[in-house]
């Protein structure tokens, strides 16, 4: 129960709803679009059930990725896949992504549409998710993950015009989402079960023996992050600044 009580676990819960906020809101557009056919007295059963099924889906993804993440280089791969998932959000495309999201004027067929595009899109999120609970370490990382999503979808679903809106306004929250995920790829690549044997022996040695190697393994960590977070950073701004200049050549 204490280590539901330490920061590093509500500093990786803040990090889950912030990364499915950012993530996470083509979920509310999904869920309407889907849901706009039924009648009024079923479009909210089909919103309510819709969500439980992606929740539930996107948990037994995630127990899949935090599994995953044990075996050697797939950290190391993960850590790939956010970093540009970061730059990505710091350039986003202009292109439609739901125009064949189809909807139903049937309830179960409603909800099948939402669970299954849900399914399709949240690549990015369990990836990025998986990254933020692993970096909180303990025996805990399931229920930190169905504590940050159970908090984080009600506000996409509910409060996606406000985060949307807040987002238009301060562009800055979604730099520092990317920067996030940055950071997260940082700490994920070098905790990678293949980096640490190619550190140097009399370093790792030296520290074990000063007692030292929880402050070596977290210098490494932070520093790793903050690296991530500066790449991330300056590739996206690189890439938004050339976006206009290939926009108008078309």
């Amino acid at each position: 129960m204490e280590e539901f009580m330490t920061a590093t676990f509500w500093l990786a819960v803040g990090q889950i709803i912030m990364i499915d906020i950012l993530l996470g809101g083509d979920n509310a557009v999904v869920i309407a679009l889907a849901c706009r056919k039924l009648p009024p007295a079923q479009r909210r059963l089909g919103i309510l059930w819709g969500t439980a099924g992606a929740i539930g889906l996107r948990v037994i993804l995630i127990v899949f990725a935090l599994a995953l993440l044990t075996v050697p280089y797939l950290k190391l791969v993960g850590a790939v896949l956010l970093l540009w998932i970061g730059i990505k959000l710091l350039v986003p495309d202009d292109e439609d992504e739901h125009g064949n999201i189809e909807s139903s004027d049937k309830l179960w067929a409603a909800v099948k549409t939402v669970i299954v595009a849900d399914l399709v899109m949240s690549v990015d999120n369990v990836i990025a998710i998986a990254g933020a609970a692993e970096s909180a370490g303990g025996d805990h990382k399931i229920p930190l993950v169905v504590f940050g999503l159970l908090v984080s979808i009600p506000i996409i679903v509910w409060g996606s015009q406000l985060v949307i809106k807040l987002m238009e306004r301060f562009p800055m929250i979604i730099v520092l989402g990317g920067m996030l995920l940055g950071w997260i790829a940082g700490t994920m690549a070098v905790t990678d079960p293949a980096v640490l044997p190619h550190l140097p022996a009399d370093y790792l040695v030296a520290a074990v023996r000063e007692g030292a190697l929880p402050t070596v393994v977290s210098s490494l960590n932070y520093g790793a992050g903050i690296l991530g977070a500066l790449l991330v950073l300056a590739a996206g701004m690189l890439m938004r600044k050339k976006k206009p200049a290939n926009t108008d050549g078309h």
